[in-house]
């Protein structure tokens, strides 16, 4: 697959001008999207129509970028996924890339459903962006004390709370969010994790997230360094974005 030029430029001027726009948090709009859409039965098949838009940004894969631009996605909580589309969609978190794809002309309830459950079936990726390696036994630390309890022991999130998988995740991605978290950018936010976390220093931030971003996945859940996903077989990976893609050569 071939994005001619002339989409990106019109897809980057369209979040440029919704990214401009005022538009107020919803918190209520986005809990009874979320409430509505986890009730209903998920096409798989459109799922995978669905996200051809998304693979333009996250890749067939959805295994993200090591760089943190684009988090992995694949494996994510079905009912996490729903819950991100619309808070994004209410702008109760921001996410002014992410925006103009979740509005009602583009992605219906039902839609954020079937792309929801088809992203949940991908393998995740062999390869996650992991941190420098050298302060492991303190983030390990601060992971039991202030992580485990809401995102489990191995970072496997909880369905029915909504709370993200973060096993296998970017790195510099994790790092972004935490920081956002930390400084209330990141309106949709827990508040309790909110609070736990302002008195973190750069040095805890580093630690933290370096030993959550080597947290694996079972091994069932995770692809071979090999694997492409077989519904987009024309879909073009140039060598030149591999490494910017954070998959393997």
């Amino acid at each position: 697959m071939n994005i001619p030029l002339v989409s990106i430029t019109f897809l980057t001027l369209t979040v440029t001008w919704f990214s401009g726009q005022a538009v107020a948090d919803d918190p209520v709009r986005a809990a009874a999207e979320l409430e509505k859409a986890i009730h209903l039965k998920p096409d798989l098949e459109n799922g995978r129509k669905v996200y051809l838009l998304c693979a333009v940004c996250h890749l067939p894969e959805g295994w993200g970028t090591q760089n943190g631009k684009y988090p992995q996605i694949a494996g994510q909580i079905y009912s996490v996924t729903i819950k991100q589309l619309a808070d994004i969609r209410a702008r109760n978190r921001d996410n002014p890339t992410m925006f103009p794809f979740t509005l009602l002309d583009h992605l219906t309830v039902q839609e954020i459903a079937d792309v929801s459950a088809y992203v949940a079936t991908f393998p995740m990726n062999p390869d996650n962006g992991i941190g420098p390696g050298d302060d492991l036994e303190h983030g390990k630390k601060l992971y039991v004390e202030f992580c485990a309890d809401c995102h489990g022991d191995r970072g496997e999130g909880v369905a029915k709370d909504h709370v993200p998988l973060i096993q296998g995740q970017q790195y510099q991605y994790l790092v972004r969010q935490f920081q956002w978290i930390r400084y209330g950018k990141r309106h949709n936010a827990n508040p309790d994790m909110v609070k736990q976390i302002r008195s973190f220093t750069p040095r805890d931030v580093t630690a933290v997230m370096d030993y959550t971003s080597r947290l694996r996945p079972p091994p069932e859940r995770v692809a071979s360094p090999e694997y492409r996903n077989p519904d987009f077989p024309k879909f073009v990976r140039p060598q030149m974005l591999e490494p910017w893609y954070g998959g393997h050569q």
